[in-house]
């Protein structure tokens, strides 16, 4: 497995870098990453928790690795996350589903076109 520890640092060293190449990107990343926490309609570790499962549907390693740092320092359990994770494997699952429904119309389309 990855040595999640020293990878999170690794894409902050990286994430920093791009800041100085493209400050404006990164600080309008910075206001989207902190706006929803202004409406103070969920806590912490309930966007966190969110977060990692968008960010395994994403399959985004960073993410991965910053936001179950984070929320476990919001005070989630391996169990709420694993919960978490449960719910984007049905949606992921889900998707799959009906995009299938998707690609057997456009078969189907192509035949019409033929």
């Amino acid at each position: 497995m990855m040595d999640w520890n020293r990878y999170r640092q690794q894409v902050g060293v990286g994430v920093g870098g791009f800041a100085k190449l493209s400050p404006d990107t990164v600080r309008g990343y910075g206001a989207l990453s902190t706006a929803g926490q202004k409406t103070g309609q969920l806590d912490a570790k309930t966007r966190e928790l969110i977060a990692v499962a968008v960010a395994i549907s994403l399959r985004c390693d960073g993410c991965i690795t910053v936001h179950t740092d984070a929320a476990r320092k919001a005070g989630a359990t391996e169990a709420e996350l694993a919960e978490a994770l449960g719910v984007a494997v049905s949606i992921n699952a889900g998707a799959a589903v009906v995009y299938s429904a998707r690609a057997l119309d456009a078969f189907a389309a192509s035949a019409d076109a033929s």
